[in-house]
């Protein structure tokens, strides 16, 4: 009978709260997710072309999260880390752009719905650039979080 390595208290220790970090990465990337779904196709709200950027960051998480759960590989931070810090960057922008920070004449939308247009706000300051700015900065964070608690 072949012995398996006894997993001892602290790796399991590191080894739950990497599983936690990812889950609650993959719990953000999935709301995200249906979020903007929703917006696009029940509220008919079309995406602007920086949206469309963050959409392709944020969709392959919701898949490559939970795979990385069972059996829980720490590894998935350098596949998922650089969607979300890739998508963290566009999404600020954006954010950047409808408060006016970056002038209008660099504005990458030149066709279709502009950029820097608010098309939803909630309580008068929460915009889909702010929730998406601090979805993909949360799950940057819990990824970052995630790589220091399981190294090695």
């Amino acid at each position: 009978m072949a012995s398996q390595p006894v997993m001892g208290t602290v790796a399991r220790a590191e080894h739950a709260a990497g599983w936690s970090l990812v889950f609650a990465s993959w719990l953000i990337a999935t709301a995200a997710t249906l979020g903007t779904l929703f917006q696009s196709e029940v509220m008919k709200l079309p995406p602007c072309e920086l949206c469309w950027y963050q959409r392709i960051c944020m969709f392959p998480l919701v898949v490559m999260l939970p795979l990385a759960l069972f059996p829980f590989d720490a590894r998935v931070v350098r596949y998922a880390l650089p969607l979300a810090l890739v998508g963290t960057v566009v999404a600020f922008y954006q954010l950047l752009l409808t408060w006016g920070v970056i002038p209008e004449s660099i504005r990458p939308c030149t066709q279709g719905v502009p950029c820097s247009e608010t098309q939803w706000v909630w309580l008068g300051f929460i915009t889909v650039p702010l929730i998406a700015t601090l979805a993909f900065a949360a799950i940057s964070a819990l990824l970052i979080l995630t790589n220091r608690k399981t190294r090695s």
